[in-house]
């Protein structure tokens, strides 16, 4: 007989007779269709009977099978064999295996620096253990890589020293304020991995750590909001950071009120300026144009912003960081550009007027806009505030305790006309 798919079959009249299986209860067996079974030899023992047919074994097929099993335990055995001899053999020679695996890892990281280095201009930095960080026509080593229509514009660095410990980098959205945060980041952690870096040259004086708030995430799991990770973050930087250090700042207290994200974030730059009497090394963008006053105030700091060209309401940006601050975010020249309907940039701008009006500076100077006195100014509840009433301010001005009973009847009188008028009548 033929072994054929299916089953053994007869030569002559190619139908199915019987065929070979397999399962776990029985080995192997041979299965033969009951219209054949009075072909069945005498030899053949019966195991199973099924709905068409019945299971034989033989003694033949039962040595087939052990053979066949054995075999395979065999193969397995003689792999594990093979393995613990391979295991003892490596174990023998583990130091050396050890140092050529570091010694290729090695090269394969200096060959991957050098390939980079030699594709994009990179330049070998100067490492001392200086406190300063002077890096010029820095470049971002991945934003560079992924530009198609236009060129990455370079930018310089500077920290160290007693001046320029702490540089605010305002600008508006988009303009590329955390590009060049990042970049100043990651070309001093490339130099001391001993790479190349990317700029036109640079000196860097090695630096303890690297400690970087940037982004904004939260963790539900553990019930932290994004405010809640951004100020462990902030802890962590300032209860960590040395004058060694460097710090990156890219936006700190935006998750609170305006009055309570500033009054954070000021603190944080005050706090960042005594550490270890000298300071960090710090970067920190923000929206927060007050904090250019911290730069009159305190030693060590510098303002930076990104320079933009201003084209109707289009904004050109020009990528650079110049020296001196901004008050500006063009946010509604943002939002205009991504497509927010006509309706809603109008009325954010007539918001932002109002706020601007009424705008008090940190060290509590009034920098309102509108110069109309109080006493002439008509009451009306502005926006956000509401303007002084010259009734109220009429009444605060009356020193009670020598008022008479007739004086107390005429100031209720030309309170009634002041407040009907909107004008201080004479008294």
């Amino acid at each position: 007989m033929d072994r054929q798919p299916g089953g053994y079959r007869t030569g002559a009249h190619r139908h199915q007779i019987a065929q070979v299986g397999y399962n776990s209860v029985f080995g192997y067996y041979i299965e033969i269709t009951k219209p054949n079974l009075h072909l069945v030899p005498q030899d053949y023992i019966r195991k199973q009977t099924t709905a068409n047919a019945e299971r034989f074994i033989t003694s033949s097929l039962k040595e087939y099978e052990a053979l066949v099993l054995g075999a395979d335990d065999k193969a397995h055995q003689l792999e594990y064999e093979l393995f613990t001899a391979l295991r003892l053999t490596a174990a023998e020679h583990a130091d050396p295996i050890r140092q050529t695996a570091r010694a290729t890892g090695q090269l394969d990281v200096l060959a991957t620096f050098a390939e980079v280095a030699a594709r994009n201009r990179y330049v070998r930095p100067q490492i001392d253990e200086g406190d300063e960080l002077i890096i010029r026509g820095g470049r971002h080593p991945v934003v560079e890589q992924s530009l198609q229509d236009e060129q990455f514009v370079p930018n310089d660095a500077y920290l160290g020293g007693t001046d320029d410990r702490l540089l605010v980098v305002t600008g508006p959205n988009m303009s590329g304020k955390s590009t060049y945060l990042r970049q100043v980041g990651l070309i001093v952690l490339m130099a001391q991995c001993g790479s190349y870096v990317p700029a036109d040259s640079a000196r860097i004086g090695i630096v303890d750590r690297i400690f970087t708030r940037v982004g904004a995430h939260d963790d539900l799991a553990s019930g932290q909001s994004t405010f809640m990770v951004e100020m462990n973050e902030t802890a962590c930087i300032l209860n960590n950071a040395t004058s060694r250090s460097l710090v990156i700042l890219d936006e700190i207290g935006r998750g609170t009120s305006t009055f309570d994200g500033l009054s954070i974030a000021w603190a944080v730059g005050e706090h960042l300026l005594k550490i270890d009497e000298v300071g960090v090394k710090t970067l920190f963008a923000t929206h927060y144009h007050h904090l250019n006053e911290l730069e009159g105030m305190h030693t060590g700091v510098r303002n930076y912003r990104i320079a933009v060209k201003e084209e109707g309401d289009r904004i050109v940006w020009l990528r650079k960081i110049v020296r001196g601050g901004t008050d500006r975010s063009y946010g509604i020249q943002v939002a205009r550009m991504a497509g927010v309907p006509p309706e809603v940039i109008r009325r954010a701008e007539e918001v932002l007027a109002e706020l601007e009006r009424s705008e008090v500076s940190v060290a509590g100077i009034d920098t309102r806009r509108a110069a109309i006195p109080a006493s002439v100014a008509k009451v009306q509840l502005s926006l956000f505030e509401a303007a002084p009433n010259p009734a109220v301010e009429e009444l605060l001005k009356v020193d009670t305790s020598v008022l008479t009973p007739v004086e107390a009847l005429t100031l209720l009188d030309r309170l009634q006309r002041i407040a009907r008028n909107g004008k201080t009548s004479p008294p």
